[in-house]
């Protein structure tokens, strides 16, 4: 593949093989930092989430309520996204650095064709697919990952939600509870 890539390169037959060659690979990385930013993002809410539960359990002296019950829960739930947040975010930075290794192996390759080592062009090959095999698959598996995560947030909204709702119908207070970080 990188040897036709090459030859494209060097016939100047095929105007849009550099531009495969070099856009491709800056597209998915960039994709792969705009990834990393988000999740970086939503990582410091769900710690800072786990944070304000852990606090409010501390403070609280009996654990036999509903509320303490509630915030148990949606702690042991904060703690599970935020083990799949990082799991996602490492994922995006095993892609960053393939797409990143991919590139670089390509335009490798790409240079050593006209020297005429097939060998080592061949292994580049192998190595510059490989490498994109592998930061694919590694986004995928982050992308999966936050999908997860978003489950189970909206499921802990949701269950907020309707607990507010039965409070509601049942005209029960609300005790204050600052969920800016949910």
């Amino acid at each position: 593949m990188l040897s036709y890539i090459a030859q494209c390169l060097l016939m100047e037959s095929n105007p849009f093989a550099v531009l495969s060659l070099i856009v491709a690979p800056a597209i998915l990385t960039n994709a792969s930092s705009v990834l990393i930013m988000s999740t970086s993002n939503r990582l410091a809410r769900g710690v800072d989430r786990a944070r304000e539960l852990s606090k409010q359990l501390e403070e609280t002296t009996r654990f036999d309520g509903d509320e303490a019950q509630r915030r148990i829960r949606e702690l042991t739930a904060s703690e599970t996204r935020v083990l799949l947040l990082l799991g996602a975010l490492r994922s995006f930075y095993v892609a960053l650095g393939a797409f990143s290794s991919s590139a670089i192996v390509s335009l490798l390759g790409a240079v050593l064709v006209p020297v005429r080592v097939e060998l080592l062009v061949m292994l580049l090959e192998v190595a510059a697919v490989g490498a994109g095999l592998l930061a694919v698959s590694a986004l995928v598996y982050g992308s999966v990952l936050l999908l997860h995560e978003t489950r189970i947030a909206v499921q802990v909204t949701s269950n907020r939600a309707a607990t507010v709702r039965e409070r509601i119908q049942n005209k029960q207070t609300i005790p204050g509870d600052h969920d800016k970080h949910l």
